[in-house]
């Protein structure tokens, strides 16, 4: 328990404030994997970092400055009410429901839980895109410059802790998203001349 404290202290200061402010982590020693987040919801102001320190502690002390800071660098890029189509929509489909509750209108109560399940599906997937997966990984390395890394360097620790964490975890292959990270961890670690191209990127 002492070293899970000591190492939950550690994290924490490496963290930037507002990842500090807006993120916990708790010890879940039961969960096979090292690290785990569940998709913040807009009506809890916390958002909640899983670790099985038992696994975790096996990473070097680089790499998990990196995986963390990515972890916390994700979780706080989630926003549900900026002002962008899918937000719209998920604003109409609530405000829908709430005017047909009140006419009992089941129909109108249909549709409107329909506007609101595609704008929520539509905010899901914009934040599990390509673009915001990279934008994470961008932002740890730029957050751990200031924590005495140069680029490359901490470039090539994200890299290598997403492969030491799928060999903890005992899986042989890389899934596509981790795939895409890891070429865009090699061209800014200076470990490939290819990035990702835009189009990818975009996706």
């Amino acid at each position: 328990m002492g070293s899970e404290l000591s190492e939950t202290s550690r994290l924490l200061d490496i963290m930037p404030a507002y990842g500090r402010m807006m993120t916990k982590i708790v010890g879940k020693p039961e969960q096979p994997t090292i690290i785990k987040t569940t998709f913040p919801v807009p009506w809890k102001n916390d958002r909640t970092i899983y670790l099985n320190f038992d696994l975790w502690m096996n990473l070097p002390k680089e790499q998990r400055d990196l995986i963390m800071l990515r972890t916390v660098s994700w979780l706080c890029e989630i926003q549900w009410f900026k002002p962008n189509i899918n937000q719209v929509i998920l604003g109409v489909g609530l405000v829908g429901i709430m005017s047909q509750l009140a006419e009992t209108d089941a129909l109108g109560i249909l549709v409107a839980s329909g506007l609101s399940v595609i704008g929520l599906t539509r905010i899901w997937q914009s934040n599990h895109s390509t673009e915001t997966e990279l934008a994470a990984d961008e932002m740890a390395i730029r957050i751990s410059t200031r924590r005495g890394y140069e680029a490359p360097e901490a470039a090539n620790h994200l890299l290598e802790g997403i492969e030491n964490v799928a060999k903890i975890e005992g899986r042989n292959n890389f899934n596509f998203t981790e795939l895409i990270r890891s070429q865009n961890l090699k061209a800014i670690a200076g470990l490939s001349p290819v990035g990702v191209p835009e189009k990818v990127r975009k996706e």
